[in-house]
């Protein structure tokens, strides 16, 4: 029987743009990356069977139980140069407050939402549709989980007062409230990924959804769906 020594490391996402990073990593790195894309899959049981060194998290919309990050070494990646920027929706709060850059923060997992120590910062660019975003993501979290794990870095407490965002909900995504044709170009943008209420408007019985925005010297185009939907009352 050939035992397996190498280091065990856990990539939890359920998001299709970081399908390929514990692929990639296994390829490039002499240790064993097993990727967890079922939420229900995250729970103490199954990880203390895994025992992993570190559990990273590149794209997490649940909290965390404080029973796995009490055990096991937790990073989350998020979107912001924290202490601002704490909580949900930080691509779109960014983009519809006016950032084209950002930084992705690589902080461990304590109780308090978005407040633990950072392990390092990089550099993000927000142009372009939120999928394009999350790609370009994909690949620096990337680089970054191999740097924490070959270089290893005591983190270090966040400095600076803190700022929050709210998450943000579907009725949100109502091109309504745009005021400006930049406005809705980058609301249909900043919402263009899967899992994500695209940007929308209703007309009677149907939902117009707008998604592959471009602006041309100021005229926004999109591609648009049309789905039926049965208004009560």
């Amino acid at each position: 029987m050939v035992l397996n020594l190498k280091q065990k490391y856990v990539i939890a996402s359920e998001k299709i743009w970081n399908e390929n990073i514990h692929r990639s990593l296994n390829k490039n790195v002499d240790c064993e990356f097993i990727l967890l894309s079922n939420r229900h899959d995250l729970n103490i049981d199954n990880l203390r069977t895994i025992n992993p060194k570190i559990i990273f998290f590149p794209h997490w919309s649940y909290l965390i139980p404080e029973e796995i990050y009490a055990e096991f070494e937790c990073v989350v990646f998020h979107m912001t140069d924290l202490p601002y920027g704490r909580g949900g929706s930080p691509l779109q709060n960014l983009i519809i407050n006016g950032f084209s850059d950002t930084k992705i923060t690589a902080i461990r997992v304590v109780k308090e939402l978005d407040a633990g120590p950072v392990y390092m910062k990089k550099d993000l660019n927000l142009s372009g549709s939120a999928n394009e975003i999350f790609n370009r993501l994909a690949v620096l979290i990337e680089k970054m989980i191999e740097i924490i794990i070959l270089k290893p870095c005591q983190p270090r407490p966040q400095t600076g007062e803190p700022t929050f965002f709210k998450r943000r909900t579907p009725d949100q995504s109502n091109l309504r409230s745009a005021s400006c044709g930049k406005v809705i170009f980058d609301m249909v943008r900043m919402l263009d990924a899967d899992g994500y209420p695209h940007a929308y408007v209703e007309i009677d019985n149907f939902r117009i959804e707008f998604t592959n925005a471009e602006d041309k010297d100021g005229n926004i185009s999109s591609k648009a769906s049309f789905i039926k939907i049965n208004k009560k009352g």
